[in-house]
């Protein structure tokens, strides 16, 4: 079994962090991964995406331009990626920053105000990215919160450890969260 997944937002908003954490996540699951960052020269405020490639064998390609799921953080890459999302596939859409619209029949859609909880329920919206990994983790149902939080302890630098435990709030706040509700 093979699976795609594509995370993209604009620099800034830990888009490469989670792209790691979830490429991590599978390698302590012992599946093989390809993590692969993509962002313009102007990083902060740009484009940025990441690929992240997970297989039982070996991963048939590195670079690919489509995914079983895709999370877009905001509106640009909504528009960039949407086509990107394989048939029956999964788009997450960070709907603080995203227009709720449905522009495909062949997908499943999940919005979630991820930039909106992650400011009223964390005080911090920089912690968008990783409930995004949570909301993720619950939609493709293929790494658990339990991996993730592990991934985390090893991805995240000594001098931001002190953030893990808001990280782990924010991942389960994800992962919680009604996806009935939108």
């Amino acid at each position: 079994m093979e699976k795609d997944f594509i995370i993209a937002g604009f620099g800034g908003q830990g888009v490469l962090l989670a792209g790691e954490v979830l490429a991590n996540a599978f390698m302590i699951d012992e599946k093989n991964v390809t993590w692969y960052p993509s962002y313009g020269a102007e990083m902060r405020g740009g484009t940025v995406k990441c690929s992240v490639s997970m297989a039982d064998e070996e991963v048939s390609a590195v670079q690919k331009n489509s995914a079983d799921f895709v999370t877009v953080l905001n509106q640009a890459s909504f528009d960039k990626y949407i086509s990107w999302v394989k048939k029956g596939g999964s788009i997450i859409v960070n709907s603080s920053l995203a227009a709720i619209k449905k522009t495909r029949e062949d997908i499943n859609y999940v919005f979630v105000p991820i930039t909106k909880l992650a400011h009223e329920k964390l005080g911090n919206i920089k912690m968008s990215n990783i409930l995004a990994l949570g909301v993720l983790s619950r939609v493709s149902k293929l790494i658990s919160l339990e991996t993730l939080e592990k991934a985390i302890n090893n991805v995240i630098p000594e001098h931001r450890k002190a953030l893990i435990p808001l990280n782990i709030k924010a991942l389960k706040l994800g992962y919680e969260y009604d996806l009935l509700s939108v």
